[in-house]
């Protein structure tokens, strides 16, 4: 049975897109995403499934940090999650009772305007996790939770409304971590880290334009601190293709000779929207 190490606690996001990955692996979890990535490196696990992204909240930046500085783990495979935040209570609870509203951070405020209109007195208060907030509120009267119904139903608690997030469109994209990325299947994506002389204008366009003169689409740019210099950024790079294509890897391979700094992250298959539908 292959052993799949996730971001826990159990019952979370993260969690529910390892099952979805890999229906048949032992989930294991771990509290960071240095942990994850740690116990991949270690053999306690074949694959670590980690958070990389949101479409309200943007990137994971533990996330990133672990690919870019952290690990020489590459990415194998992808899955993206539909998010749907529940207005959870322990059972029998009404709407009336709810006194505080126990989520983390970043769920909290993907629910403000629903807190706002229906919940205005409720204390709001961060936890370190969905999960975690749903167990506080089993042993507090008067206390909800904003988690994941897979967490309600783990620990004995009721949902007493579902789709509590201000936005329907949103979505969690998670990536599968290994030693190794997969082999071309005709709908890959590649991702790349790299950085660029900052003493003379131009030098990320040049970049740039090794993607754009050969055709190839970026789905995603961003950029990071490179923890060297104040000012000086690692820039991170997803695109359609597999690195052994021509045209990727030729484009590649001028990046590389370009850069500062130059990290092949992995390719691996694009996740099957109709899947998410």
């Amino acid at each position: 049975m292959p052993r799949l190490a996730y971001l826990g606690p159990a019952g979370t996001f993260t969690e529910q897109a390892a099952a979805e990955y890999d229906p048949t692996a032992e989930l294991i979890s771990f509290p960071s995403e240095h942990a994850v990535a740690s116990a991949v490196e270690a053999g306690k696990a074949d694959q670590g499934v980690l958070p990389v992204e949101n479409s309200l909240d943007g990137s994971v930046t533990g996330t990133l940090d672990v690919l870019v500085h952290d690990s020489e783990l590459l990415i194998c495979g992808e899955v993206v999650l539909s998010v749907e935040l529940c207005l959870i209570v322990r059972p029998g609870m009404k709407q009336e009772d709810v006194a505080v509203v126990y989520s983390k951070p970043i769920a909290l405020n993907q629910c403000r305007k629903f807190l706002e209109r229906h919940y205005p007195k409720a204390r709001q208060a961060s936890l370190m996790s969905t999960t975690a907030a749903v167990q506080k509120i089993m042993d507090e009267p008067g206390a909800a939770a904003i988690g994941a119904e897979r967490a309600a139903e783990q620990y004995g608690a009721e949902v007493l409304t579902r789709g509590v997030q201000d936005s329907a469109h949103n979505k969690t994209r998670f990536v599968v971590l290994s030693a190794a990325d997969c082999e071309a299947t005709g709908r890959d994506k590649t991702s790349i880290a790299f950085a660029v002389s900052h003493d003379r204008a131009g030098t990320l366009v040049e970049v740039l334009h090794e993607f754009s003169d050969r055709s190839i689409n970026l789905t995603k740019i961003e950029s990071r601190p490179s923890r060297e210099e104040l000012g000086v950024y690692i820039f991170l790079i997803d695109m359609d293709g597999h690195r052994t294509d021509t045209l990727v890897a030729e484009a590649l391979a001028a990046v590389e000779s370009k850069a500062s700094f130059y990290r092949a992250l992995g390719s691996y298959p694009r996740y099957d929207d109709a899947r998410d539908s």
